[in-house]
């Protein structure tokens, strides 16, 4: 096997502030790392000089004429959290496995990238994500990388950048296809304007540098002069959003009818996104992951109200994102991940509660192949045969965005008709396809569409 290097080694993160330690009590012996490293407690050093791409591809001597599909990933973590350099998304494994070339990309968090700070473009986060990819695709060639098969792929609110992507560069994408992991642009309700500047607001009078009674121009100047630290010290501190689980995450994208926008559903209905292909799913306990910062924050929902989360926040938008592009004769597919593997467990099942289950983010273990590299333990016959596959039909996908999916043997997704693949159900690696209705029938009209249960997901 070929040894498959990132290009750089262990770049900083951009600023953020990283959660708390969990304490949860009832973590089994791998959950507390699985979770903790999720959430970014890996020691990395923080700059704001972050900018900076991993890439992964075979050495030189395996590099020939630059024909690789290239995956650029945008991670996860409510807007907030690090995670290029997560051992979640090492992309050697992709890499060497199926010959591709695996990109992870930095970008600005928290008020650094979602600031509301008045008179600035905003959602400077998202910016970035096109300055990746206009990089990569001047650039990729030097990698073994083929600049006109570029996937955008990420994870979570990785997954609903993704899809705002296709909305904010409709005429202009530059890649060939679109992957949503659990988030779409549906997920949730982006700021709007008047609160993202109250939020910055609140930072600028913490910081002494005034509030909106003040001269704007003034204040935003004065907030760029404190120290990094100080800075993230008066953001942490800013007043979130109620939600029926848990607290929206305060610095996110906000509407600026440039990157992101207020109307998703007359938009999706009218078709105005990039008409290229999109793979979109989910797992099918998300809410095994929040029940832990649930229980930080002291909440206790009913196993009623967490599957009202996980169908608001990831089932109902992934069926929207997927209805939308079938609708304009876009090439779709749509996934439902279903394992419950025991070295991944995070806690086991209660009297009241099942286990953590298909919990949010435990398919990138499967993706990338780094379920031993984040727990010690060995993955089972079916877990492994299991990540080979979703390795192999995402690089089907990018080899051919439009057919190598239906070459893999997965139907096109279409309401009412069998078409939803089913990864690893009951821990199998041969995949099942079920109507999708078998999880959306619960869901309301796109139009009704209120992700407010779930909002706290992102």
């Amino acid at each position: 096997m070929s040894m498959c290097l990132p290009s750089h080694r262990q770049h900083a993160n951009c600023p953020a502030n990283i959660p708390p330690e969990s304490k949860y009590p009832n973590f089994t012996g791998e959950g507390f790392a699985i979770y903790n490293q999720f959430t970014a407690h890996l020691g990395n050093p923080q700059s704001e000089d972050c900018l900076a791409l991993n890439i992964w591809t075979k050495t030189a001597s395996d590099v020939g004429a630059s024909n690789k599909p290239v995956f650029v990933f945008f991670h996860g973590g409510r807007f907030t959290i690090p995670g290029p350099h997560s051992p979640f998304y090492n992309g050697q494994y992709l890499a060497d496995t199926e010959d591709v070339v695996v990109v992870t990309v930095n970008y600005r968090l928290g008020i650094f990238g979602f600031s509301g700070a008045p008179g600035l473009e905003q959602n400077a986060g998202l910016r970035d994500q096109r300055s990746a990819v206009e990089w990569v695709r001047d650039n990729i060639a030097g990698f073994g990388g083929d600049c006109e098969r570029i996937i955008i792929l990420g994870q979570s609110a990785g997954a609903s950048s993704v899809d705002y992507y296709a909305y904010a560069h409709q005429d202009d994408p530059i890649v060939a296809g679109l992957i949503s992991h659990s988030g779409t642009a549906f997920s949730f309700i982006p700021n709007d304007v008047s609160y993202s500047q109250s939020l910055f607001y609140n930072v600028s009078a913490t910081l002494g540098c005034g509030d909106s009674t003040a001269d704007s121009a003034v204040v935003v100047e004065c907030v760029r002069r404190k120290n990094t630290t100080d800075v993230l010290a008066a953001a942490r501190f800013a007043p979130a959003l109620p939600t029926t689980a848990l607290a929206q995450a305060t610095f996110h994208p906000t509407v600026d009818n440039v990157t992101v926008f207020s109307d998703y559903v007359p938009l999706a209905k009218s078709g105005a996104f990039a008409k290229i292909p999109y793979l979109a799913g989910n797992c099918n306990y998300e809410a095994g992951f929040y029940r832990v910062g649930a229980y930080a924050a002291n909440i206790t929902l009913t196993p009623a109200q967490w599957q009202l989360f996980n169908q608001r926040a990831f089932t109902c938008p992934t069926k929207y994102a997927t209805d939308a592009r079938a609708q304009h004769g876009v090439p779709t597919w749509r996934y439902r991940y279903m394992a419950d593997w025991e070295n991944l467990r995070l806690y086991p099942a209660s009297r009241d509660y099942p286990d953590s289950g298909t919990y949010h983010g435990s398919d990138m273990d499967m993706l990338f192949g780094t379920a031993y590299d984040v727990t010690g333990r060995r993955n089972s016959l079916q877990e492994e045969l299991t990540s080979r596959y979703f390795m192999g039909a995402w690089a089907a996908f990018g080899r051919d965005p439009t057919a190598g999916l239906e070459v893999y043997g997965w139907p096109m997704s279409r309401s009412n008709t069998s078409s939803l693949v089913q990864l690893a159900y009951d821990n199998q690696a041969i995949p099942s396809i079920v109507s999708p209705d078998l999880y959306d029938s619960s869901c309301p009209p796109v139009d009704e569409n209120n992700p407010l249960p779930g909002r706290g997901a992102f």
